[in-house]
């Protein structure tokens, strides 16, 4: 992923990244505090319809991160759900240890599309029943973002939507660990957003954003392509 540019001099003294690493341990080599937050008056359902309605110009920020497996390219979706509470929030999930790829990790509800699915909206609608039991009589679909490409070479397409409180969740335990909320207007503020940069064992430098979020006593780590997505609706919104 290549992310705002960084300063030359970050990478003589980068870490090596070892096969399996703790994104919590890398350093960090800059924060956005000098962007302005989206206002929290274009967080609000009328605001967000609008901007999804009549979008600006604007351009993705992130779009690819460095492709470090040999697997063939796929198509995938996520759906982005920004619950209408008081304080809009957005539903994340940690992802099972048990998983082949991401697995840990703070993701949307989401993952393959399958032939059946009639559309990208579609397969994330049906990720998201699958996953956490998020039914669609509660979410409405505003747009969806450009696509983003994992290190796993998943073709993502978030689709980002408005669901509506009172709904349950029905977690699958073998996909998810674990449903929680952030505060959009918490991820839509570039001062929480840290930008971080390695080199791998075989030398190739890799960069992403993380936007850890202290929930009581646990801390929900975002980062990777779940903060790059973030990232590029930030841009989205703030254009």
């Amino acid at each position: 992923m290549r992310a705002a540019p960084v300063e030359e001099t970050v990478n003589a003294v980068l870490p090596a990244v070892p096969p399996s690493f703790d994104p919590r341990q890398v350093p960090v080599v800059g924060v956005d505090s000098a962007l302005p937050a989206v206002p929290v008056a274009h967080l609000d359902a009328q605001a967000l319809r609008a901007r999804f309605a009549t979008p600006p110009t604007w351009t993705p920020e992130l779009r690819r991160e460095p492709r470090m497996f040999d697997r063939a390219p796929a198509r995938a979706a996520v759906l982005v759900p920004i619950v209408m509470r008081e304080e809009p929030t957005v539903l994340l999930t940690e992802r099972t240890a048990n998983l082949s790829t991401h697995s840990g990790q703070v993701a949307f509800p989401g993952g393959r599309v399958d032939p059946e699915d009639a559309n990208i909206p579609a397969a994330a609608l049906r990720e998201a029943w699958e996953e956490v039991g998020l039914s669609a009589e509660y979410i409405e679909v505003l747009g969806s973002l450009p696509t983003y490409t994992t290190v796993t070479s998943f073709i993502v397409t978030p689709v980002v939507s408005l669901v509506q409180p009172g709904f349950e969740l029905n977690i699958n335990p073998y996909e998810v660990a674990e449903a929680f909320e952030v505060p959009l207007a918490y991820l839509m503020d570039p001062a929480n957003h840290r930008r971080h940069a390695v080199v791998d064992g075989e030398k190739r430098s890799r960069e992403w954003f993380s936007m850890p979020y202290q929930d009581g006593p646990h801390e929900r780590y975002v980062w990777g392509a779940t903060a790059g997505m973030l990232r590029n609706l930030y841009r989205f919104l703030s254009a």
